[in-house]
């Protein structure tokens, strides 16, 4: 059975795979100089290999890929965007017995010699995801603009995950075996945000290290413009948190609501007291609306908790089953 990674005087003790994938989308003019700086050797791992998710390219992406020594290609029939890519690529890599999985983008943007960096808190046993934090503020070719919208998402990002994510964008990445088998991506845009808010909301131990970036070699596919990735990423934060905590989201639905319901009804009594209530009879109907929607909202939210609650069972039940596999298969490395 594999031996679980230990720091003994800075040396690993191990037997542990680490797999390198990377989604890639009509990527032929870029994959050649990225795969060619990825590492082969890593400290703290017996083996290394490289994947790549051919994201329905319509080039050469994947023969390329082929002709630069990639172990595995995994082919989407046609473009399904980034985050399909993503999860296809974690699912696949736990299917051929990673231990360690790291996810890069395919414009050689990051710095493949932190690879090892970034994955030293996965092998040691203290987190369970760790996102490449990039030098924000550094990064020439990040407009004013982006750079404040980047630091505002990754602080949006830290209070709804209840993590301390720096650079929430970041698709810089490493995870254990346990929290890839976990993830389950719901958008199609992209999986930076959700899957830290996913993470938080679970119990994950995430984390984050500062890496190097490289040069830019094209334009980014995923941001085409600034006004279209605020809103899809909105409703990206959006849309997870309601998921995992629809609670607090429809409480504060039947708060806001009730308290106008309120405001409307004391606006109507004063009126009343004064003599002039007959003029302001429209005060006590939007009150009445505002109350019973308050009142809706408070049941929705109960509703929608208890698929919550059923939604987490079933993820933790998909967790103890691939962790069952994992067992029967001789791959525990359970921390």
């Amino acid at each position: 059975m594999p031996i679980l990674p230990l720091r003994r005087a800075g040396i690993f003790l191990f037997n542990m795979k680490l797999v390198i994938q990377i989604p890639c989308y009509n990527e032929e003019e870029n994959i050649a100089v990225t795969l060619a700086c990825l590492p082969r050797k890593v400290k703290g791992c017996s083996s290394v290999e490289w994947l790549i998710i051919d994201d329905g390219s319509i080039d050469r992406t994947a023969e390329v890929a082929r002709e630069c020594g990639v172990d595995h290609v995994v082919r989407l029939p046609q473009n399904a965007g980034l985050a399909r890519g993503f999860s296809a690529g974690l699912e696949y890599a736990v299917s051929i017995g990673a231990d360690v999985i790291v996810n890069t983008d395919a414009d050689n943007q990051y710095n493949a010699d932190d690879i090892e960096k970034i994955i030293v808190p996965i092998l040691n046993c203290s987190a369970d995801i760790v996102v490449g934090e990039r030098p924000i503020s550094a990064i020439e070719h990040f407009s004013f603009v982006k750079k404040i919208l980047q630091k505002f998402g990754s602080f949006v990002t830290r209070k709804l995950s209840g993590t301390n994510v720096k650079d929430a964008p970041s698709g810089f990445r490493a995870f254990s075996r346990s929290a890839a088998s976990r993830l389950n991506v719901f958008s199609e845009y992209t999986y930076t945000l959700e899957t830290i808010i996913q993470a938080g909301q679970n119990g994950m131990a995430i984390t984050s290290l500062p890496v190097r970036v490289n040069g830019e070699t094209r334009p980014s596919k995923l941001v085409k413009s600034i006004f279209q990735y605020v809103k899809r990423s909105a409703i990206t934060m959006g849309r997870i948190f309601l998921v995992y905590r629809p609670m607090r989201f429809f409480v504060f639905l039947a708060l806001a609501s009730l308290a106008s319901g309120l405001g409307l009804g004391i606006r109507y009594l004063l009126y009343y007291i004064a003599g002039e209530g007959a003029g302001h009879i429209q005060s006590v109907i939007l009150s009445a609306l505002f109350v019973g929607a308050s009142l809706l909202f408070l049941m929705i939210g109960i509703i929608a908790d208890l698929i919550s609650v059923n939604r987490r069972l079933m993820e933790k039940i998909q967790w103890k089953l691939s962790k069952l596999e994992d067992m029967i298969q001789g791959r525990d490395h359970s921390h």
